[in-house]
């Protein structure tokens, strides 16, 4: 996989036309740029792949800060860094708002050669567990005292994670991927409780992923929901007689409906 750097945030135009060609020229990789909206962001994140994600912040507010909560699921399936460069009250507004799990921060007056040579190391790499003494130690949010229940969405439709993950993420982590082939890597990082899974789906479908799951023996005990339209209802009832999944939603599916079958499964 090629070896990418997004760059987004709200200092993102400013900084990024200094140090993207510089990057490139010395770390020999592509750089990506988008606006820091939750849409957009997700768009880049999960069709790219990149490998590290720079934010450039800039006095922005908690609510804005919230929408990099959404690269959770993606620093969770995937080897990737995220690089966070801000000032001190930047910093401080960043981590309280947001639940993400590995973070090397970088105050606004760096080295380029210094993060030149620390993207260099992560190319090598891919997934390092070392920090230069210029960035802090991982930063990881404290632990809940009481562990939610994991669900694992996916669906090829973002919006469609979108409106998933808003509607359980109140009683339940969230988990989503938008690639039906990289469930088994995610249920081999994650614990996972229960996956709801959409049955038509390029490259890979809820079929085969739901096949795949139950052949083998560490995930077959998972439940499994799916989440169709109507127009397939006839091949999925097919499906549930044959490898007998947990239960379906048809889509658009209600926020109690979708709630109330994944208490019912999880007993």
């Amino acid at each position: 996989m090629a070896f990418k750097i997004l760059m987004t945030g709200r200092n993102r135009k400013i900084i990024a036309e200094d140090i993207s060609k510089h990057i490139e020229d010395e770390i020999g990789c592509e750089t990506l740029g988008c606006q820091p909206l939750k849409s957009e962001l997700m768009h880049v994140v999960f069709t790219e792949r990149p490998c590290v994600i720079i934010i450039l912040l800039n006095g922005e507010s908690p609510s804005e800060v919230k929408i990099y909560d959404m690269l959770r699921d993606y620093m969770r399936v995937h080897n990737i860094t995220v690089i966070v460069i801000a000032n001190d009250e930047d910093k401080k507004t960043f981590t309280f708002h947001t639940g993400l799990e590995k973070m090397l921060f970088l105050p606004r007056k760096f080295s380029l050669t210094a993060l030149c040579e620390k993207l260099a190391e992560l190319k090598e790499e891919n997934d390092t567990e070392e920090s230069a003494s210029m960035f802090d130690e991982f930063e990881k949010p404290p632990q809940r005292e009481f562990p939610r229940k994991h669900i694992l969405a996916v669906d090829d439709d973002l919006i469609q994670l979108s409106l998933e993950k808003d509607m359980l993420s109140d009683f339940f982590e969230v988990t989503t991927l938008n690639n039906g082939k990289y469930v088994m890597r995610a249920l081999e990082k994650l614990k996972v409780d229960l996956i709801l899974l959409d049955y038509l789906m390029p490259h890979i479908s809820g079929y085969e992923v739901l096949q795949t799951v139950k052949s083998d023996p560490r995930f077959s005990d998972i439940p499994v929901i799916f989440v169709t339209s109507v127009s397939e209802r006839d091949i999925v009832y097919k499906t549930i007689h044959h490898f007998k999944p947990q239960g379906y939603l048809l889509k658009p599916v209600s926020k109690p409906e979708m709630i109330a079958k994944i208490v019912e499964v999880l007993g």
